[in-house]
């Protein structure tokens, strides 16, 4: 079986061979750049890297929001998790529980988000921690609470004066990166996928 070297090195040369004998006007070589580059003529690949560096942009913004956000949280674990029981979701049992793993876990995910590293993974996980504080944002909304939402600070009284309309905004902007985040890694490893065979 050859190796992904051996193969784009293969393929390399191949386009190189393809080149040669085709068109001189036609760019050359796209594929130096970016091995993966879809070969759909100059605007297309225009756009497909902008859409490249959009991601990275967005990888690193939710990278730096989630160990942002993890910070307080492990400094003040008890206050996290008074927090979360204000939310009156989780049983009582779970509650401290959740206060200490949760932060940790958003610290490595926002690392693997800043590093690349596990990106397809890491991203599915964001989506799963961002969803239920969003519909636990909603529940409190529907019942008419206006909780503290404990996402960035334990420190209430510093937040005390922000909205659930606003932690709904906030937490729903997040959401919305992760997915186009999620949806670009899935594509993209799917693209790689089917170029290696």
């Amino acid at each position: 079986m050859k190796t992904r070297f051996e193969r784009e090195n293969q393929k390399e040369k191949r386009m190189k061979h393809l080149h040669e004998n085709a068109d001189s006007s036609l760019p050359y070589p796209y594929y130096s750049q970016d091995i993966h580059a879809p070969d759909h003529g100059p605007e297309k690949r225009r756009r497909w890297y902008q859409a490249k560096a959009l991601a990275v942009v967005v990888r690193l913004t939710l990278g730096i929001v989630f160990i942002y956000a993890s910070v307080d949280k492990i400094l003040y674990p008890a206050a996290f998790a008074e927090a979360i029981y204000n939310y009156k979701i989780i049983p009582d049992m779970f509650i401290n529980l959740t206060a200490i793993i949760l932060p940790w876990l958003e610290l490595v995910l926002g690392l693997f988000l800043i590093v690349g590293l596990w990106l397809p993974n890491a991203t599915f996980l964001c989506i799963l921690l961002l969803l239920p504080f969003l519909g636990a944002l909603l529940f409190n909304v529907a019942r008419g609470l206006n909780i503290y939402c404990g996402c960035f600070s334990t420190n209430t009284e510093v937040v005390s004066g922000a909205s659930m309309v606003w932690y709904l905004l906030r937490d729903g902007v997040f959401l919305l990166l992760a997915l186009y985040l999620f949806s670009h890694v899935f594509l993209r490893k799917r693209t790689t996928k089917n170029s290696e065979r």
